[in-house]
């Protein structure tokens, strides 16, 4: 729990403080295999950093330690988020909350876009990645494609790709290398015996398999019997059920998606209350895609539950978006950890990810882009651009690519921005 309280930074920053921990100070296991737990997570759909604080809970102390370590990692994000949320739309018309936001709106801006850049140099290591991160902006910018059909079409892409030209579509991912340690041996080192639970069976591959459907199956039925296919609830299941399966590339991936359902088709939020989402989830501990928990805060209180209290509607909205998102990983994590461990080697799925990741690149800077318009021309009118939003989104640009400024300094520095410019005349 204490790693839930200060992880920040992003899903580099969070395995960054994973690795300080586990493989050089407790030395709970050892270099290669905390790598190689990375290397099947990257390829997983779903947050990186909870999926392998799962894995290694789980490699330790079976089942019930990858629940407790995956739990326990979102849980301190999962409480603060509901009270922000609540404070938000309790007060988040206050004139001084307004101005704080009218300065880390644009912000947030310069975050995506350093998040495109990250990713992006890191991946997009041939013209041909190139030219598919510049498809799938142009298709989802200009031509409003769907964001999971950009996935499908660059992992086909990505498949043919690694038959073709195997060389373009190499292993890689949005992480560098985490730095290695000379310490000595470790809990679960290189060469310790694989534990007999993190053994492959059958049987057990469809015991929790079965238990895992049953879960989101019988937590699902409950949402129905209390709003109905088409409440609140039993809609926010489904679709996060959904973003749960398409959040390849990290968190800023399936940001687009959970934009396009909760903002365009199902009008939960507006698109600022969106970027106050994720400036709020990128100042707090936590993975970033505990931004679902402010999207169905906002959402089960804007469209309450019929004969709820509105913070009662609120609150279960928070908890089921987060329940809903969460529960695949814990599946993919605990079922697939055996075949993990018993085959280091993953060569099939390299190259789709490949395709993917370059997708990814494209539909974040379509999010950043989106994020701009909406801060600089407020109320959509390109008469009215908002001089404020313009220069701070300039220098918190020059703060993140030039001198490299944490998000969370970024983000206060900017909220008092806002803040002053409200006292002056």
């Amino acid at each position: 729990m204490w790693l839930g309280f200060v992880s920040f930074g992003g899903p580099a920053g969070q395995i960054a403080v994973m690795h300080r921990e586990l493989v050089e100070r407790r030395r709970w296991v050892g270099e290669r295999r905390f790598l190689h737990a990375l290397q099947y997570c990257m390829v997983l759909p779903g947050p990186e950093a909870q999926q392998l604080a799962t894995y290694i809970g789980w490699l330790l102390h079976g089942v019930v330690g990858g629940i407790a370590a995956g739990v326990l990692f979102v849980l301190p994000s999962l409480g603060i988020l509901l009270g922000l949320s609540w404070l938000y739309v309790a007060h988040g018309d206050l004139p001084v909350v307004t101005a704080v936001l009218s300065g880390v709106r644009p912000a947030v801006v310069a975050v995506v876009l350093g998040a495109a850049w990250r990713i992006g140099r890191r991946t997009l290591r041939h013209p041909v990645l190139v030219a598919i991160a510049v498809a799938s902006f142009v298709g989802i910018f200009a031509f409003d494609v769907p964001f999971p059909w950009i996935v499908l079409g660059a992992a086909l892409l990505g498949a043919v790709g690694g038959r073709v030209a195997p060389g373009i579509f190499a292993a890689g991912g949005p992480h560098g290398p985490v730095a290695t340690t000379g310490a000595g041996r470790a809990v679960l080192d290189e060469d310790t015996p694989v534990p007999s639970w993190a053994r492959f069976s059958p049987v057990t591959l469809a015991g929790q398999v079965a238990v895992t459907v049953t879960l989101g199956l019988i937590g699902y039925a409950g949402l129905l019997s209390i709003g109905g296919a088409d409440g609140t609830l039993a809609t926010m299941a489904r679709f996060f059920t959904q973003a749960a399966l398409l959040t390849f590339g990290g968190a800023y991936a399936v940001l687009p998606y959970v934009y396009q359902g909760a903002v365009e088709t199902h009008g939960w939020l507006l698109g600022p209350e969106m970027m106050d989402g994720l400036a709020l989830g990128e100042a707090t501990p936590g993975p970033l895609i505990m931004i679902v928990t402010w999207v169905g805060f906002l959402g089960a209180w804007k469209v309450p539950v019929a004969g709820w209290p509105l913070w009662l509607s609120a609150v279960a909205g928070g908890i089921v978006a987060t329940f809903f998102t969460f529960l695949p990983s814990f599946l993919f994590v605990l079922a697939g950890g055996p075949l993990v461990e018993a085959s280091r080697d993953m060569p099939r799925l390299t190259a789709p990810l490949a395709g993917v990741t370059a997708a990814v690149v494209g539909v974040i800077v379509n999010l950043a882009v989106f994020f701009a318009l909406h801060a600089v021309f407020p109320d959509g009118t390109a008469a009215a651009a908002d001089p404020l939003a313009v220069v701070v989104g300039i220098v918190a640009a020059i703060a993140v690519f030039r001198y490299e400024v944490g998000v969370v300094r970024l983000l206060l520095g900017a909220a008092a921005v806002g803040w002053i410019a409200s006292l002056l005349p």
